[in-house]
């Protein structure tokens, strides 16, 4: 190759600085960018830069399809085709009190689909499954790509992390997003989602993308954009796809840390727990069943699902998964085997009334400061922290009453995450005029909303 045929370096501050101006990046630039920082040509310190400027100045529809491809072809991308089930899977944006993943997955292989789900651990606030899942004894998210096979055939559904094979850009740049600032760009959260699920070998993927005030999209009208642009993503990969804009204004359900919300999960999986947790799982996995083809009305999915728990089908399917993936199985029948905080809380009300909000965000931020999620990309999680919500919007208060009892390992930060709890709690004389309905509306195609 002569010199004149040679590739024209690009410098990454180039790129930086490109985007700093909102200039649109071509695919190399957004390339030497990806793959630099994978493979450790390219530090933190600019990689972080190249995130905040995207944040700030947004990106193309074309660069955030080139961003997907890139680091969907980090890694190798999966082939399930030998498995006769459909593959479905359910992604979630985030949100406080969100592990409708752990009984999705079981819900939708115990009714004849394939749920091969890879997942994140927690984004700023926002809880994630594989710190969820690690709070069962032994269980093992980190399998290859060859022993996340064997459990998929075996069970129906396996949920791990990414694995060093599978989308490495994403895995290495999700973890920067989440200690620098820049989780909230929508083109970035599009990317690495659909870079991972992609990944896996898919026939269809059910997206909940979360709006209110402890989602990453406050506004819904930002919740349908982001949306729009990876149903649209899917569908140019040939993916059928669904996304349901449901509210995180408040909590889902009442437990939020990583063991706590495991106790909840078997709840439901026993037909039981909280109404607004049961209402959107049995949502989720119904628009799983329509795209997987087992179901031809959202409404049947609905009615297999409900089956589905109600037979114990569903529970069984998720204790096999635990125990094939290295985790203590009495744990499901016994959650005293989960870990355990050594104090607990109460948080009482300051006045009678009725609760009218819960800020949501400030809700998951105490969760981190009790140790349940982490404020740098080193922090280690505690398992056992959280908080129990006895009280949530539009629910009548007294005097002195619980709203809440936090489950902590530290005094001092028991007490900062008391505060904090408290402060996010707003009760008025009269109770909320208006009530968020817990989905608020459905994309099934780019750009067509119900």
């Amino acid at each position: 190759m002569t010199a004149s045929q040679e590739k024209p370096l690009i410098r990454s501050i180039d790129v930086i600085r490109k985007k700093r101006n909102g200039g649109e990046l071509t695919r190399a630039e957004i390339e030497a960018v990806v793959n630099g920082y994978t493979s450790g040509e390219i530090p933190d310190y600019q990689a972080s830069a190249w995130l905040m400027a995207t944040l700030l100045k947004g990106m193309t529809r074309a660069e955030t399809a080139v961003l997907t491809d890139t680091m969907l072809r980090s890694g190798e991308v999966l082939d399930l085709s030998d498995l006769s089930a459909r593959k479905v899977d359910k992604h979630s944006t985030g949100g406080v009190g969100d592990k409708t993943s752990l009984v999705l997955a079981p819900v939708a292989a115990a009714g004849g689909l394939a749920v091969p789900m890879i997942s994140g651990r927690g984004l700023g606030h926002t809880g994630g499954t594989l710190d969820k899942l690690e709070a069962i004894p032994g269980f093992n998210v980190n399998l290859s790509v060859a022993e996340f096979r064997k459990v998929l055939e075996t069970c129906g559904c396996a949920m791990i992390g990414q694995t060093a094979e599978i989308a490495p850009a994403d895995r290495k740049l999700y973890a920067l997003r989440d200690v620098t600032g820049t989780v909230e760009s929508p083109f970035l959260i599009c990317a690495s989602i659909m870079s991972k699920k992609l990944a896996e070998g898919i026939d269809a993927l059910v997206l909940d993308v979360k709006t209110g005030s402890g989602a990453f999209m406050k506004s819904e009208k930002d919740a349908v954009y982001l949306a729009e642009l990876m149903v649209e993503t899917g569908e140019r990969m040939g993916k059928k796809m669904a996304a349901l804009i449901t509210d995180m204004d408040q909590p889902l359900g009442r437990y939020v840390g990583n063991a706590l919300e495991v106790v909840e999960v078997l709840e439901v999986l026993r037909g039981d727990g909280p109404e607004d947790l049961r209402e959107l799982c049995l949502e989720l996995a119904a628009w799983m069943f329509f795209l997987g083809q087992r179901v031809t009305t959202i409404e049947e999915g609905k009615q297999l699902s409900a089956k589905l728990i109600g037979s114990g089908a569903a529970l069984e399917t998720f204790r096999k998964m635990v125990a094939l993936q290295g985790g203590d199985a009495r744990a499901i029948d016994d959650a005293k085997r989960l870990p355990r905080a050594r104090h607990t809380l109460d948080v009482p009300a300051p006045r009678s009334g009725y609760v009218t909000a819960i800020q949501c965000e400030w809700a998951g931020t105490a969760c981190v400061i009790l140790g349940g999620g982490r404020e740098r990309k080193e922090d280690a999680v505690d398992p056992a922290v959280g908080f129990v919500l006895h009280k949530k919007v539009g629910d009548s208060v007294v005097a002195g009453g619980m709203l809440c009892t936090v489950h902590y390992n530290s005094e001092a930060l028991g007490s900062r995450a008391q505060t904090m709890i408290l402060e996010s709690f707003a009760i008025a004389d009269t109770p909320p005029v208006h009530k968020r309905p817990l989905v608020h509306r459905v994309i099934t195609k780019s750009g067509e909303k119900n």
